[in-house]
């Protein structure tokens, strides 16, 4: 049998060690300094050791004390990890995702289909969201994040890169002198999303436009609603090729100049590092990986056909 004390009596001496004091751990813990010391006496006594001495209105730890606080603080961050990590994984079937927005409506929703067919078993939980989740706080098992794919506790599965394009609706250049260069872009008022608004100027900038001062801008907060705008013809937005190829197929949108900027940044399959992925989590990894894949294949060839 293992020799333990009771868990309340590490958690009052851990506590007091950190703040070097009783009464601000019995304000961390909610209880009273009384009650705090009453524990830490009872602690001293099944170990046979002083683990703080009494300074007037302080304490400070023994060499004892020092010795101990290290390993009883890593002891109560394992239990606290694996009792995150069992509390946010319930039902292994469920599969709790984060996903950047434009990620979610314009390129993962249309695809459910073919994951659910493939995975009926698998319940996917999908939350909206451009916040890089802490998962060690999170309930979410995995997350598509949008970045440089630099995040070191992370496990990242590169996905896509993410290009960005000119694009409007047609009508927008009825009755206009066709766009032939990057400066005649700036005849039209250009649509920015918040979060990205140097997109416009690097694009231009690399194609030997160095100013846009004199340009008419309209910004919105997500992709979704810029590439609203430029639908109802409101002026020309920046979107990955990939995210509005829907609108793009059907002739809602075109793309009026065939120049692009590479954002180097990409979507990535991220989650833990050092959680066990459960069969559910896997399911979707692997999915999600292959069809990128296939995607890749896919415009390599229409590349080819086209040369």
């Amino acid at each position: 049998m293992r020799r333990l004390p009771p868990l309340n009596s590490l958690r009052s001496f851990e506590s007091a060690a950190r703040h070097g004091s009783f009464n601000k751990a019995a304000e961390e813990l909610f209880v009273t300094p009384s009650a705090v010391s009453h524990q830490i006496k009872g602690l001293e006594e099944f170990l046979g050791l002083a683990l703080f001495e009494r300074i007037k209105r302080r304490v400070e730890l023994t060499s004892a004390g020092e010795r101990y606080l290290v390993s009883v603080q890593t002891a109560l961050d394992e239990i606290d990890d694996a009792t995150r990590k069992l509390m946010t994984t319930p039902n292994t079937g469920v599969v709790n995702l984060s996903v950047a927005p434009a990620f979610l409506t314009r390129w993962l929703v249309p695809r459910i289909n073919h994951f659910q067919n493939r995975n009926p078993d698998v319940e996917l939980r999908l939350t909206a969201s451009m916040s890089q989740i802490d998962f060690r706080y999170s309930d979410m098992d995995m997350a598509v994040f949008y970045g440089d794919g630099n995040w070191p506790d992370l496990h990242s599965h590169h996905l896509r890169n993410v290009h960005s394009v000119p694009v409007c609706s047609p009508k927008l250049l009825e009755g206009k002198p066709e766009i032939q260069c990057a400066e005649d872009l700036l005849q039209y008022t250009l649509i920015h999303i918040s979060k990205r608004d140097k997109e416009w100027q690097s694009l231009l900038k690399q194609s030997g436009v160095p100013r846009i001062d004199k340009a008419r801008n309209m910004t919105f907060s997500s992709t979704s609603l810029a590439l609203g705008a430029a639908m109802e013809g409101l002026g020309i937005a920046l979107a990955d090729r990939g995210l509005a190829e829907r609108e793009l197929e059907y002739g809602q949108l075109v793309c009026p100049l065939d120049i692009s900027l590479d954002t180097q940044k990409a979507f990535y399959l991220v989650y833990q590092k050092g959680r066990p992925l459960t069969e559910s989590m896997q399911a979707f990894r692997d999915w999600i990986l292959e069809e990128m894949q296939a995607e890749q294949r896919n415009l390599e060839q229409n590349n080819d056909t086209s040369l």
